[in-house]
């Protein structure tokens, strides 16, 4: 199987006025391609810190995340973060629309993406119209 990225010595601290708090100690691990992986713990183990970390939300105190072969991360929040007051469609187009690359091709492939995850029919919908699972689809 293919290497698609590495995490070397990753770490993680926080700060306040009287603490430092170490989030991340010194984790390291390969993804392959057509791997399942499952990062588990306890709350307050680093679980969310280290997607942050890799989804490049958050940034690390040390180590390195290597993304072999041009792959890219795309990162599912828990909550579905979609704005209330924008479409379906408006919403998943608003990446492209804040980077600049709202063309009418990108917003024609994110039609048939919608269309292929089973949303072609809510487009022009609000989230509050749809279940939990299609907010996950969308986001």
């Amino acid at each position: 199987m293919n290497k698609i990225a590495e995490i070397k010595n990753l770490s993680k601290k926080y700060f306040d006025k009287k603490h430092e708090v170490l989030a991340i100690d010194n984790i390291s691990l390969d993804v392959y391609e057509g791997e399942f992986l499952a990062i588990v713990g306890p709350s307050g183990c680093g679980k969310s810190t280290l997607l942050n970390i890799i989804g490049n939300i958050d940034n690390k105190s040390s180590g390195e995340i290597l993304i072999h072969d041009g792959k890219k991360i795309g990162y599912m929040l828990q909550s579905d973060c979609l704005f209330s007051w924008l479409t379906i469609l408006d919403n998943a187009i608003l990446g492209l629309k804040i980077k600049g690359l709202l063309t009418s091709e990108n917003i024609n492939y994110v039609k048939e993406l919608l269309v292929t995850y089973g949303l072609g029919d809510f487009m022009e919908s609000y989230p509050n119209s749809l279940s939990g699972g299609m907010k996950q689809r969308v986001g």
